[in-house]
């Protein structure tokens, strides 16, 4: 399962590029943001399971965002980093919309990612905020 750490990450990194810089899906999707000797050693299984992550998640962003700001406390959507909001934005839509991927996984995979990129803290607001979309998904 090292791939979809990898692809979860590569979905990461188009989100914050997406939300950061305006690049353009079609180009996210062709991960032509990656350094072409990184593009060309990814093996195919990674890049259809981050495309699946970034189409979904760019494809259901207000679902997503909504869902990620009604779990936010004391806190603005519009205050969250660029990279913890990439992050979430892979979770949720994980959470939301791939019901087949186990909440946990979804959830620990988040916390790792934020763990490396994050600041020092973001990992807990992000363990915090998926949770809470987890057990209100649940719910329904």
């Amino acid at each position: 399962m090292a791939s979809r750490r990898k692809a979860r990450i590569l979905a990461f990194q188009a989100l914050y590029a997406w939300d950061a810089s305006g690049t353009p899906v079609k180009d996210l999707l062709a991960f032509g943001w990656v350094d072409e000797d990184k593009r060309a050693a990814l093996d195919e299984e990674l890049k259809v399971f981050a495309r699946l992550l970034i189409a979904g998640a760019v494809e259901n962003m207000q679902a997503v965002d909504a869902a990620i700001s009604s779990h936010l406390q004391n806190w603005s959507f519009e205050r969250l980093k660029k990279v913890d909001l990439a992050i979430l934005r892979i979770g949720a839509y994980s959470l939301l919309f791939q019901r087949d991927i186990p909440a946990q996984i979804t959830i620990d995979e988040a916390i790792e990612i934020a763990k490396e990129y994050g600041s020092e803290d973001s990992y807990r607001f992000i363990n915090g905020v998926l949770d809470g979309i987890w057990k209100a998904s649940e719910v329904r």
